[in-house]
């Protein structure tokens, strides 16, 4: 891209598109982490009712399907809310003409770590259980 002036180029359109594209991912991502998490907090709830409607005695709440529901919600609440602060930087970086080149994203390490812990401790529980 040529500048009359000599110096850095500046964004284009597209740049600023595909960063809204990339936080509206972010979002979408976040919505479906608090949903799974809604739906994991009342899945003991279900199970109890279950239990009842066959004429067994109710069983005691599981603790560990609340906890790990709300633990969903809370990651998602804290990505929604890193997404925009990445979004809001990355703008103000295009609009300056500073784009630096940001090799990696450390909100989707940190969410790819979260996740993986999740998964071997819910393996971990249907296992031992």
């Amino acid at each position: 891209m040529e500048t009359p002036t000599g110096g850095k180029p500046g964004a284009d359109v597209r740049d600023y598109l595909a960063e809204e594209r990339t936080f509206l991912a972010w979002i979408r991502t976040s919505l479906a982490l608090m949903g799974f998490g809604f739906v994991v907090a009342r899945f003991g709830l279900f199970l109890a009712e279950i239990q009842v409607t066959q004429g067994g005695s109710a069983a005691p709440p599981h603790r560990f399907s609340l906890w790990f529901g709300t633990a969903f919600i809370a990651v998602g609440v804290a990505m929604n809310l890193l997404s925009i602060r990445r979004h809001l930087r990355l703008v103000e970086e295009l609009n300056r003409g500073q784009f630096a080149d940001h090799c990696r994203s450390q909100e989707a390490i940190i969410l790819a770590f979260f996740l993986t812990l999740v998964g071997v401790a819910m393996a971990l529980y249907l296992t031992l259980t």
